[in-house]
């Protein structure tokens, strides 16, 4: 099987919204677009991603959050629609989860925004075993081949300049009964989520920025043989090894779809994976978009050091 892994894509659209749904978080996020995003996200390049996924011929396409820039309705309808016309997939071929911009304000939760806008995407083969959460039924499970991916939530919305994450114990709790199920222990999982399981060395750094119960998340994986662990939100490539108590997973990011970037590891571009019919992992590479001649170039994704 080929999957193919982006993620950030921060689509923005502000048309028509009027200035009292910046009375809030989301005034601090229009400043920061402002002054130092604005010129670094291209949303072509996006587009440029989807049509190359689609050469690609890939059986699975995996996009761990931040799919919006402020989790307004027209950016999430912009971001269906694209993926509806570029990626040329059914939602059962799409897992898709939300990152800390897509759940940026309480009533983006409340409302349920992000779930419902990709429902379609979100229907799980073991829907019996997921968690009750505000934001919906996760974790999402699709059972392909010799492969289980697992669509976690890890947004949560928080304070103005924070963007940590957090699973909480009732999907932990739902992803070891998954994890245990007889459909998943005989195929190789395959985790997303938005948030790095590796959290920054400083305290402070992952209270603003880290998963907060990443622990809580390796003890559920304890028992995993072997697997990945897709995640985004760093805005760079990097593969990690996650040692288990049974063997090793490998936690990959992606960086945001939309990066304009002199740093190949930072530049715009997806991942892609192949794994061969036992469900092992045969082949990791990233597809970095050259804008000289709008193709793209493959690299390895490059190991932490």
């Amino acid at each position: 099987m080929r999957v193919a892994h982006f993620s950030d894509l921060h689509v923005l659209d502000l048309a028509g919204v009027p200035a009292a749904r910046f009375l809030n978080k989301r005034f601090t996020g229009w400043v920061n677009l402002k002054v130092k995003r604005q010129h670094k996200h291209r949303p072509g390049y996006v587009r440029a991603i989807a049509k190359e996924i689609t050469r690609a011929k890939v059986d699975h396409v995996v996009i761990t959050g931040d799919l919006t820039n402020l989790a307004l309705e027209q950016e999430f309808e912009a971001t269906r629609r694209l993926l509806q016309d570029e990626l040329h997939l059914e939602p059962s071929q799409v897992t898709v989860v939300p990152g800390n911009h897509d759940l940026y304000t309480r009533g983006a939760l409340r409302s349920k925004r992000f779930s419902t806008y990709f429902e379609h995407f979100m229907e799980s083969d073991l829907p019996d075993l997921a968690a009750d959460l505000e934001l919906g039924r996760f974790p999402v499970v699709k059972l392909r081949g010799p492969l289980a991916f697992i669509g976690l939530t890890s947004a949560v919305p928080r304070l103005p300049l924070v963007a940590s994450g957090e699973l909480g114990k009732k999907q932990i709790a739902a992803l070891e009964r998954i994890l245990a199920h007889e459909e998943v222990r005989r195929r190789t999982p395959i985790i997303a989520l938005h948030h790095p399981v590796h959290n920054p060395p400083s305290w402070v750094d992952t209270l603003a920025r880290g998963l907060w119960d990443a622990r809580g998340l390796t003890d559920a994986l304890a028992r995993v043989e072997r697997g990945l662990v897709l995640h985004g939100h760093l805005h760079f490539r990097v593969q990690r090894e996650l040692p288990t108590r049974a063997g090793s997973m490998i936690s990959v990011g992606a960086t945001s779809a939309s990066l304009d970037h002199l740093e190949a590891h930072k530049m715009a571009g997806f991942n892609l994976y192949e794994f061969d019919g036992a469900g092992a992992l045969s082949n990791m590479e990233a597809h970095v978009y050259r804008t000289d001649d709008e193709r793209f170039r493959i690299e390895s994704v490059p190991r932490w050091s």
